[in-house]
């Protein structure tokens, strides 16, 4: 072999030598991408678990969180299953609501909503914890200074709504918490709904309680929804509903628990893809048998059904309100326009109206009603820096109406245990009969799992002597009438209990002042008057005297709170401030009586001016033997103008006691199941010595009887038993059913002028006495051109 040769082979053996290093290095360098890319998708993953473990909500939604803007009440998010869901949260506020500045917060998130083409879905959730949407800010409609604004204000709100309902994917509202009003609508304009089952989740649309009507829509969605007598149901009481109650009405789809709502709302969502979403114009109630579907058709799904339907609704409603509350009128109307003129007539219909009410007097004062109870609620009625004394344990001295009332709202609405005392097992019983009988309605109608009602029933013990007393916090007493054995029971208490613990009464008309006298710590005495029945009237109107220590009242406030009531305090004095201005309305029905007009007559023209029962329906219900306890302290406290007539007296003699007896003013049996059908006792004139068949002006009726009580209002004031006006009207309103629509004793005054007030009661005081007489607060006011609201 030449060297030439040689040479030739070194070469190929170098270059065969060259590649396999450079093979080796790339096979090297190929291993460690490998490696290097193993070693990164490791990290990743382990990131990726951080990340799960540490935001579980995230990792469920696979979000990949986008913000509208910094600070805004609606926060849109879309999921990596391309589900977005839009986040409602009003900054600072403790409920979510609905006002007038969000239209361009909202809209910029349906932008983003509209402007992704890949999304399969929206959800629409809270994050506030207790509130999905808890109504409209009514403050829009208080700025407003024409029925054209407000109406302004519904349109915009249809609008946006509109765009939520007319959006081609499905859109599914979360809801845990209040959804109610608007908050309602914006729900209903959604494709699907979905509720937890938490406690705090309650549906509702309750506008007409302000002398309103819904304003986005829902007079016309709900009824096509869930069909219009259930709709008319909810929208002429104001009603709330139960989550289960919701879903057996239709109104929700699911009812799911509070952790899985999220995941309930993504999986809806994936259930209606492909589906067209439901459409409230095209909308109709599904009708589950054979015997609903032949009403619907019969009833709601022609022209004449239509009509006969909402005629009967109609005289019914007229037979409840009497024609004092026209936004229950406007809404059928508006409900039958929907149904006749199409669906957007309808909503024109609802915007047009809700201006126009929002205007009306009615409403201005239903609304500063619910100003006053939204204050109330904040208000302590203690100096700042005063500490309540915690209050865990109640005790209930007497299971009678009254103390099973207390008993049971201390239970179902506060949490609190509570201990029964009474004289033997028979009145034990009846209290846990009244508890047991309250949480099996509660079940059966759903609005409660009998797991729940069988654990609250358990913080209920008796005994019929001291036993367990001593670890109560307050005792209140619900026993008779008597000073006497009220001291008596004061007596125990101090001498069973710990020392700091409160005693309160719930004596209607005994003045605290002199209960407290026969305590060893009278700044542990106070009054805690409720009404009956104590589980559905609002008002607690809590007494304190001069040596009432303010922890005390604190303590007293706060539980009344926790209770559910709204609570008022006032100064103590013979029949405080509800009892003394009910003690000369009712007089002066008694004493019409003893004139020779007729019960009915008397009871019809009260109801038709604004008031829940007539006076002497009322004196029936009570009890005429109890009001004639009272009658005598107010009488010596006040004189003529809290002097009784003596009918009460020869009715007790005759054993005529009221409903409890079977007789009183009026009789009682089975053939009188309606209130107006309720024989008059034949006795009654005979007793009263009065000639009969006298007829009276209703307005006279309704004049002398509500003077009287607007009067004493006035002189409370003057008193210093109540310390403010607002303070007497929701105590007139709530504790003794003052019309709501006239705003109550104070705002009555304003409305009319106190320069005319005085001029009517001179006129009634020389027609009918010096008890007309007004009261010298009353003639300063209109002396001087004052107002008692600003």
């Amino acid at each position: 072999m030449s060297e030439e040769d040689n040479n030739r082979v070194a070469k190929k053996a170098a270059a065969k030598k060259t590649g396999a290093k450079k093979a080796a290095v790339k096979k090297s360098a190929a291993k460690k991408t490998v490696v290097k890319k193993a070693t990164a998708k490791k990290t990743a993953a382990k990131k990726s678990a951080a990340a799960k473990k540490a935001a579980p909500a995230k990792r469920a939604a696979g979000k990949t969180a986008t913000k509208v803007a910094s600070g805004t009440s609606f926060r849109f998010t879309r999921g990596n299953d391309d589900i977005a869901v839009i986040e409602i949260n009003v900054p600072g506020d403790a409920q979510n609501t609905l006002k007038a500045e969000f239209a361009d917060e909202f809209a910029a998130a349906m932008k983003q909503v509209r402007g992704d083409g890949k999304l399969k879905g929206v959800v629409l959730m809270s994050t506030k914890p207790g509130s999905f949407v808890a109504g409209a800010d009514i403050q829009m409609f208080e700025r407003a200074q024409t029925a054209a604004e407000v109406e302004k204000l519904s349109t915009q709100c249809q609008q946006a709504f509109q765009q939520l309902e007319d959006l081609e994917i499905p859109v599914v509202a979360a809801i845990d918490g209040a959804c109610l009003g608007g908050g309602l609508e914006l729900a209903l304009a959604c494709h699907a709904r979905i509720a937890t089952d938490s406690a705090q989740t309650k549906l509702g649309l309750p506008e007409c309680m302000l002398g309103l009507l819904p304003a986005g829509g829902g007079t016309q969605r709900l009824p096509r929804l869930i069909g219009i007598p259930g709709a008319l149901d909810l929208l002429l009481t104001g009603k709330e509903l139960r989550p289960a109650k919701a879903k057996k009405l239709g109104i929700v789809d699911q009812v799911v628990p509070a952790g899985v709502l999220l995941e309930a709302a993504r999986k809806q969502i994936a259930k209606m893809q492909g589906k067209t979403p439901r459409r409230t114009s095209t909308q109709q109630k599904v009708r589950k048998d054979f015997k609903a579907v032949a009403t619907g058709i019969a009833m709601e799904d022609n022209s004449a059904g239509r009509h006969f339907l909402f005629q009967q609704a109609r005289k019914q409603l007229l037979a409840k309100t009497r024609g004092n509350y026209p936004a229950q009128e406007r809404i059928l109307d508006v409900v039958a326009t929907g149904y006749a003129k199409g669906i957007t007539a309808g909503y024109k219909a609802e915007a047009r109206a809700f201006g126009e009410l929002a205007m009306t007097e009615v409403s201005k004062q239903l609304r500063g009603i619910f100003f006053a109870q939204t204050a109330l609620k904040k208000e302590t009625f203690v100096p700042a820096g005063v500490e309540q004394r915690p209050v865990q344990r109640v005790g209930v001295l007497g299971a009678g109406l009254m103390g099973a009332g207390i008993a049971l709202v201390s239970i179902n609405k506060a949490g609190k245990d509570v201990r029964f005392k009474d004289r033997d097992n028979d009145g034990l019983a009846h209290g846990y009969k009244y508890l047991r009988g309250f949480y099996d309605k509660r079940v059966k109608r759903g609005a409660m799992r009998r797991f729940d009602a069988e654990t609250e029933l358990r913080r209920a013990t008796g005994t019929t002597d001291n036993r367990g007393m001593a670890g109560c916090d307050i005792v209140v007493e619900a026993v008779f009438e008597d000073l006497d054995l009220k001291h008596r029971m004061i007596a125990d208490v101090e001498a069973n209990c710990r020392p700091d613990t409160v005693f309160a009464s719930n004596t209607s008309s005994i003045p605290i002042t002199d209960l407290a006298k026969g305590a060893k710590r009278p700044e542990n005495v106070i009054g805690m008057h409720y009404f009956s029945p104590v589980e559905k009237m609002p008002l607690l109107e809590i007494i304190t005297t001069p040596k009432t220590a303010p922890e005390v009242t604190a303590s007293a406030v706060a539980l009344g709170k926790a209770q559910g009531k709204t609570v008022i305090v006032v100064a103590d004095g013979p029949g405080f401030y509800t009892t003394r201005t009910l003690a000369p309305y009712l007089n002066e029905a008694t004493r019409l009586l003893g004139e020779g007009v007729d019960p009915h007559a008397v009871d019809k023209a009260l109801m038709d001016f604004g008031y829940p029962v007539g006076p002497i329906a009322l004196l029936d219900e009570v009890g005429i033997d109890v009001g004639t306890k009272v009658a005598p302290v107010l009488e010596k406290a006040f004189g003529a103008r809290m002097e009784s007539p003596k009918a009460s007296g020869s009715m007790i003699e005759a054993g005529y006691l009221g409903r409890k007896t079977g007789k009183g003013f009026y009789v009682y049996d089975a053939k009188s199941k309606k209130e107006g059908d309720k024989p008059v006792n034949d006795a009654l004139f005979d007793l009263l010595d009065a000639p009969r068949g006298q007829s009276v002006p209703a307005e006279t009726i309704t004049e002398r009887c509500t003077w009287m009580l607007v009067n004493e209002a006035v002189h409370c004031l003057a008193d210093g038993i109540i310390s403010e006006p607002m303070h007497g009207d929701i105590g007139a309103v709530f504790g003794i059913g003052f019309p709501p629509f006239r705003g109550g004793p104070f705002r009555f005054i304003d409305g009319i002028g106190a320069d005319k007030a005085v001029k009517t009661l001179e006129r009634l005081a020389k027609q009918h006495g010096e008890r007309f007489e007004p009261a010298p607060l009353l003639r300063e006011m209109a002396a001087s051109g004052k107002r008692f609201y600003d």
